[in-house]
């Protein structure tokens, strides 16, 4: 599929920025598990089950801004079988394709889901919606809610306000804020299902879960 970034944020993620950010974070569930309870004392698998555990596991499902697939194989391994994601990172997909055979990955934009209204049963993401600059959020979140005939899921930084954190030394990247609240705002059919705060140790951040379902 021949995607054209859209944003200055979605050009730095395709080209080089988004290959060193693959490079360099976790390669393996294993990996990716040790982080999670490094940053917040608490697993990644841990967390899904806590939020996902009751759910049919063979709901189809979506990861926008899915990298090279570890949040994707985390949840196959969790039983879930219908599992699909959408990175505009070619060589993460590549990388996907290589590392995680078992999960699939395609190229494609969250301002523009390939997808028709309702196809998945849940649509996720996982530290994605802080990259997406907030004069384009609310397109993302429209595709999301598009796409999604039940549920939707996020783990993202969280802030009582919209505030903008320098990434990497480089403004015009990252934004955190409620989002939980942003999509209840936008979408008076959702209701929430769980919603959880985390402290990321050694920071005054947080991160929030939380699970919305159509009403």
């Amino acid at each position: 599929m021949n995607i054209k970034p859209e944003t200055i944020q979605a050009v730095s993620w395709a080209g080089k920025m988004g290959k060193k950010y693959t490079d360099r974070n976790p390669q393996s569930t294993k990996e990716l598990n040790e982080l999670y309870r490094k940053q917040y004392g608490i697993s990644r698998v841990k967390l899904n089950r806590d939020f996902l555990g009751a759910l049919d596991r063979n709901f189809k499902i979506l990861e926008v801004g899915a990298n090279i697939g570890l949040q994707l194989e985390t949840l196959r391994k969790m039983g879930f079988s219908n599992l699909l994601g959408v990175e505009i990172n070619e060589y993460a997909v590549r990388q996907a394709k290589e590392i995680h055979p078992k999960v699939d990955i395609i190229r494609g934009s969250a301002l523009n889901l390939p997808f028709r209204e309702g196809y998945f049963d849940l649509v996720f993401t996982s530290g994605v919606l802080i990259h997406i600059s907030p004069k384009d959020i609310n397109k993302a979140l429209d595709e999301i809610w598009r796409t999604s005939s039940r549920y939707v899921w996020g783990f993202e930084y969280f802030a009582p306000e919209l505030s903008e954190i320098t990434y990497r030394g480089k403004k015009d990247l990252l934004w955190k804020r409620d989002f939980c609240a942003l999509y209840l705002q936008r979408f008076p059919d959702f209701k929430i299902v769980k919603e959880q705060k985390f402290s990321l140790k050694g920071s005054e951040n947080q991160s929030q879960m939380f699970l919305l379902k159509k009403v």
